[in-house]
This record gives structure tokens, C-alpha cells and sequence, in this order.
């Protein structure tokens, strides 16, 4: 019997279930990809749905920043309060920055009639008080007898020492081996009141600002200034350093007649020195009719001190104020004074010439007998009058001549 291969009908079944699962992958496998392209074509709206919700997110804090915009005003409104906390702060300092409620100055004051040379009105003419820059009036008078004679010229160049440029203030902000000319210094020292520049003038004229202290002290008892006692030249503080009303008014009196031709620069309203322009001290000078010199002076221990000199109408009195509380009060209690006594002062000049003693020009006692700084009042003193009769003036003993780099011509 013959032998059948009946493998032909399997291979062939077998061969339609492999051309069916062909067929079948051919058709699932577009589709599988056709799904999976579009599950990314979904995803990516999503992500792009999301980034929106990004950008939602922006305007909110977009939306925030306007808050915080909104807190600056408040910032901003916090400020005018602290600006205007500080002149509340400025007008405590301006109160309480040189001395309290409490402070009370020794006072005395005098007004003189320069014509007559009568006393119009006085308090405590004769009481130790303390110049304070009313002192640079004597350190002026040397100078321009210096000037007078020949020996210093107001071109003259002084030189500036270290001393000198390291005084305290009120000052011209002169450095040790710079120069100032005379006319700078003279006018430095009426208007700014300058102590620097003092100091330079002392060196110039006495070698040393002792000595020159030495030479002012014996040049106030030739004027007859016989209870003040100079030991430096431009006022700052120092407890041996006094005068007094009566006798800083025979000073003010005696510069003005002694050197007419230097006593203008007393008037000058203001002076301009490398830049800086300076007002004169001496706000009278702007505000009282009449009123042509001479100087302030302040120091913690003296209080606010004024000589002052007016005229009119062919009158004129000299006044010194020493000790009062402020510029302020004692300007003020100047303008009333000065008021009060013009219309008593006489237009005719009968009091005789102030002039300067010899034999007092030589021995110079250090401090006057009895002389104290106290609140006790002065000792009864017999009005000053005019003298009947006067010592003829005698040509005075000049001051120490100054070093001979000084004396050379600039």
C-alpha cells in the first residue's frame, strides 16, 4: 500500500494563520500608531493648557505687585513724619546748646555822654567781669599805634604760627607758615572776630601773645583803666582775664579819639577774606540809626558783651553792656538804652582829652587789690565827672617792636 504524505494540509492551514496574523498586524499596527500619535496630540494641548494656567498664574502675581505698590505710599507717608520729628529735635538743640534756662551772667552797664563826659546811666559800673572779645578792642588799639608811627604798614605781611592757626573759633581758618596781610587782620578781628588773627598780631607786635598781654595790661593803666588785666589777646576764656564797664567804655572812647583814621573799620558791615564773606558781629550796626562801632564779645563765663558808640545830631554816647542771658536780650537792652540816653547827652564837646599816663605805662600790678569775680555787689563809687584838669599828654612808650623778619617791607 502505497504511502500518503498528509503534511501538505497542516503547512497550509499553518501558512493561512501566518498570512492572517500578517494581515491582522498590518491593520493593528497603523492603529496602535494612529492611537499613539494621538495620545501625544492629546498630551501636548494639556501641557499647552497647562502653560495658560502659567500665565493665569502671572497675572496674579502681577496682581500682587499693585499691593506691594500699593505699601510704598505707606512708606512713603511714614517719611514726612520723621521729617517732621526734625525741627522739633533742631529747636531742642538751638535751646539748650550753649547753656540752660538757668544761665545768669554776672551784669553791669554803663552809658557815657562823649561830649560832657558824664554818666547817663550805669549798673555795677565798677563790678569784675570778663571782656570776652571786647579784649581784641586793646590788641586793635596797639596795632594801629604801631600803624600811627610808622612802624607797621597795612600792606605788611604777618606770618601765621602754629599757635595761632590752632586757636579755637570764632577764627579765619588761617594755617601755621601762611601770611595775612595788616588791613586782613584788622578786619578779620572787627567783624568776624577772628582769634587766630589775634594771636598773629600779638606774635607780630610782641614776640610772644604773653608778652603782648604784658604790653596791653600796662597800656590800660596809661589809659587810666586801672581795675583790668589782660592775659591774652583775643578774649577766650582765661579766669584772670577782667575788666570792667567803666573801664572798657574809657577804652571805646579812647580809640575812637586816638585813631580816627582806624576806627571806621569798626563800622564795616562785612568783610570777604579767600572766598568766605563774613557779616560784622555787631547786628547793631544794621539796625539802630546812628550806630558806627565798636565790638562784640561772648564767653560762656562773661555772657554777651557789647561795646557800642552812636551819634546824632551832633550827640554821642558810648554804652558797654557786660553779661547779658543772649545776642538777642542784649541788643535789644542796647537799643533801649542807647534810645533813653541820646536825647540827654549834650551837643557840645567839654570833656577833656583821654590820654595816656607815662608814669602808669611801666609797673603793672598783676591783679587789682581786692579784685574778685563774685556776684557780691561793687563798692560805692563816686560818679565819674569830668576832670578840671589833666594831665598834658605825653608821647607813650611804644610797644615792644617786632621781629626784625616782621619789620621788612612786604
Amino acid at each position: 500500500m502505497a504511502h500518503v504524505d498528509q503534511s501538505g494540509p497542516a503547512a497550509t492551514k499553518h501558512s493561512r494563520r501566518a498570512r492572517t496574523v500578517a494581515a491582522l498586524m498590518v491593520l493593528v499596527l497603523p492603529l496602535a500608531v494612529t492611537a499613539l500619535g494621538s495620545g501625544i496630540a492629546d498630551a501636548k494641548p494639556h501641557a499647552t493648557e497647562a502653560k495658560p494656567r502659567a500665565t493665569d498664574a502671572k497675572p496674579r502675581a502681577t496682581d500682587a505687585k499693585p499691593r506691594a505698590t500699593d505699601a510704598k505710599p505707606r512708606a512713603t507717608d511714614a517719611k514726612p513724619r520723621a521729617t517732621d520729628a526734625k525741627p522739633r529735635a533742631k529747636k531742642t538743640r538751638v535751646s539748650h546748646a550753649v547753656h540752660g534756662a538757668g544761665y545768669r551772667p554776672l551784669y553791669a552797664d554803663i552809658m557815657i555822654d562823649d561830649n560832657s563826659g558824664q554818666v547817663l546811666h550805669e549798673t555795677d559800673p565798677d563790678s569784675p567781669r570778663h571782656p570776652a572779645s571786647l579784649t581784641k578792642v586793646m590788641t586793635l588799639y596797639l596795632l594801629f599805634g604801631e600803624l600811627e608811627a610808622g612802624r607797621v604798614k597795612l600792606d605788611y605781611d604777618l606770618a601765621v604760627s602754629a599757635r595761632a592757626s590752632s586757636q579755637n573759633p570764632t577764627k579765619l581758618g588761617l594755617r601755621a607758615g601762611q601770611t595775612i596781610k595788616v588791613e586782613d587782620a584788622i578786619k578779620g578781628l572787627v567783624t568776624k572776630s577772628a582769634n587766630d588773627a589775634a594771636v598773629v598780631v600779638a606774635e607780630a607786635l610782641g614776640g610772644s601773645e604773653e608778652d603782648f598781654a604784658q604790653i596791653m595790661t600796662r597800656k590800660a593803666r596809661a589809659l587810666g583803666m586801672s581795675n583790668t588785666v589782660y592775659v591774652n589777646a583775643s578774649g577766650l576764656p582765661a579766669d584772670e582775664q577782667i575788666t570792667t564797664a567803666r573801664d572798657q567804655a574809657l577804652l571805646g572812647r579812647a580809640i575812637m579819639h586816638r585813631f580816627p583814621q582806624y576806627y571806621k573799620y569798626f563800622s564795616l558791615p562785612a568783610f570777604a577774606y579767600r572766598g568766605r564773606f563774613m557779616s560784622n558781629h555787631n547786628s547793631l550796626l544794621r539796625t539802630v540809626d546812628g550806630v558806627d562801632g565798636i565790638k562784640t564779645g561772648y564767653t560762656e563765663a562773661s555772657g554777651y558783651n557789647l561795646i557800642s558808640s552812636t551819634g546824632r545830631a551832633g550827640r554821642r554816647i558810648v554804652g558797654v553792656i557786660l553779661g547779658e542771658r543772649s545776642n538777642g536780650a542784649r541788643d535789644v537792652h542796647m537799643r533801649n538804652l542807647i534810645e533813653q540816653c541820646i536825647v540827654q547827652a549834650a551837643t557840645q564837646h567839654t570833656a577833656p582829652a583821654i590820654v595816656e599816663r607815662e608814669d602808669s605805662d611801666t609797673k603793672v600790678t598783676a591783679t587789682p587789690a581786692n579784685f574778685s569775680l563774685s556776684s557780691a555787689p561793687a563798692p560805692a563809687v563816686t560818679p565819674v565827672a569830668a576832670p578840671e584838669a589833666v594831665t598834658p599828654a605825653t608821647a607813650p612808650t611804644p610797644a615792644k617792636l617786632p621781629p626784625a623778619a616782621f619789620q621788612s617791607a612786604p
